[in-house]
């Protein structure tokens, strides 16, 4: 009879019911109460009712938790980005696009984003994560030069500026957005949309 030990049992769980995923969904919640720098992983482990070794079995410490943490949003608006750079059509349609995917993913993964806009340079992690957003910011401009090159969008908007300016409201839903105030993510982005490409005035 064989010793060999079956494949599901070598893999590292931890202790039942905190796998790595329901880990950072706490931590996340933790560090946006607190604050990421005074949240400690004592904090963290203490809302989990572990012990920090507990989570050391996951990650080897709170810089790779914040990692894998702003990771999560900035992979989503990515991916947001290249749907909308790779569809057909016009600039202005594609950065449309963007916007309204990028409610989604704000919806969708609400705590992740929150956390993200709220790192300051602090550490690598969040100097890495900044560096990103400011990729993800020229994507968006790129775009809104395009747009203006084919007469679709006022050509007296700074692209730069402009692309502040419409994620800036964006990321300001983060501020009130709460998914208990019964408005899905379609109804949001519809929203952000009309007043961003359409104007308020009838």
């Amino acid at each position: 009879m064989s010793s060999a030990i079956p494949a599901k049992r070598l893999v590292r769980r931890g202790r039942p019911g905190y796998d790595l995923e329901s880990l950072l969904a706490v931590a996340v919640t933790v560090f946006n109460e607190r604050g990421y720098e005074a949240t400690s992983m004592e904090a963290v482990a203490k809302r989990l009712g572990i012990t920090k070794s507990a989570i050391y079995h996951h990650v080897g410490s709170k810089e790779e938790l914040l990692g894998l943490a702003v990771d999560r949003a900035l992979d989503g608006l990515f991916e947001a980005a290249d749907e909308a750079r790779a569809s057909p059509g016009r600039a202005i349609d594609r950065l449309e696009s963007l916007v309204d995917r990028s409610v989604h993913v704000l919806v969708e993964r609400l705590p992740f984003v929150t956390l993200l806009l709220r790192v300051r340079g602090n550490t690598e992690v969040e100097v890495r994560a900044l560096n990103r957003r400011r990729e993800f910011d020229h994507l968006i401009a790129d775009l809104m030069r395009q747009a203006q090159e084919e007469g679709d969008l006022a050509s007296g908007v700074d692209p730069d500026l402009g692309a502040r300016l419409l994620f800036g409201m964006v990321n300001s839903l983060i501020e009130w957005y709460r998914p208990s105030r019964h408005i899905d993510a379609d109804a949001l982005a519809d929203a952000v949309c009309r007043t961003a490409f359409h104007g308020l005035r009838a």
